[in-house]
């Protein structure tokens, strides 16, 4: 008998356990991880770009970079699906490679990336924008390039904040929701993440909504404080 259709009273650890909890759980953490990556890569040189460069635009790109973090989950979906829908902005661009995102798990990796990212990026560039300048001027009197400044100055000497940053950017994407259902729909095993599987659970039985809840709450608390303890190690 599947989860979700579970007689009330059904054992914690049957529920647990069950094949589509684990399924549900291992989506969760292969998407929030992925979009943590997504993060790094793009968020970390953005967010030295808008602390520590001036150019045209760039108090419009802070705003585009900081409204996700104001809108609803649910219009965050719907502008999600109004950009890469099929008949969306970019759709049939897409459809002409034969790329189709919406209720996929890639769909799922950029709601959560949507979401999460401006935390990231509002972390980072609060610690770039911190450093000293007349350190990065230093280095580059030293004949040090761009990129060798960045990397070699700029990241260690922030990395508490983007390990930070990165912590609190997974534990969104972990648990988002509004924009997920929308865009990526709730598939199971494609794009039925924790959250939406507890949604489910909670429509048809609320003893399945609470084990599954505890599984998550856990997940994340151990999660949390290995993410942490990284962070005290790097601070000392």
């Amino acid at each position: 008998m599947p989860w979700c259709c579970a007689q009330p009273g059904r054992d914690f650890f049957s529920v647990a356990l069950s094949e589509s909890a684990l399924s549900a759980l291992r989506l969760s953490l292969v998407t929030s991880l992925t979009s943590v990556m997504i993060s790094l890569l793009i968020g970390t040189p953005l967010g030295y770009a808008m602390a520590r460069r001036r150019y045209p635009g760039r108090a419009a790109l802070e705003l585009l970079v900081d409204l996700p973090v104001v809108l609803p989950p649910s219009v965050a979906g719907l502008a999600l699906l109004i950009a890469f829908g099929r008949q969306g902005l970019f759709g049939g661009f897409l459809a002409t490679f034969g790329i189709s995102l919406p209720f996929t798990t890639a769909a799922v990796i950029i709601a959560q990336t949507f979401v999460s990212a401006p935390l990231y990026v509002r972390s980072v560039r609060i610690a770039f924008a911190g450093v000293d300048s007349q350190l990065e001027e230093a280095a580059r009197s030293e004949g040090a390039s761009q990129w060798q400044v960045f990397t070699r100055v700029m990241l260690p000497l922030c990395r508490s904040a983007i390990l930070s940053g990165a912590i609190l950017a997974w534990t969104r994407a972990l648990g988002e929701f509004g924009a997920t259902i929308l865009f990526a729909g709730n598939l199971e095993g494609v794009s039925q993440t924790m959250p939406l599987a507890i949604y489910l659970g909670f429509e048809r039985n609320l003893d399945v909504a609470v084990a599954l809840s505890i599984v998550l709450i856990a997940v994340s608390l151990v999660l949390l404080g290995v993410m942490r303890k990284l962070n005290r190690d790097h601070e000392s």
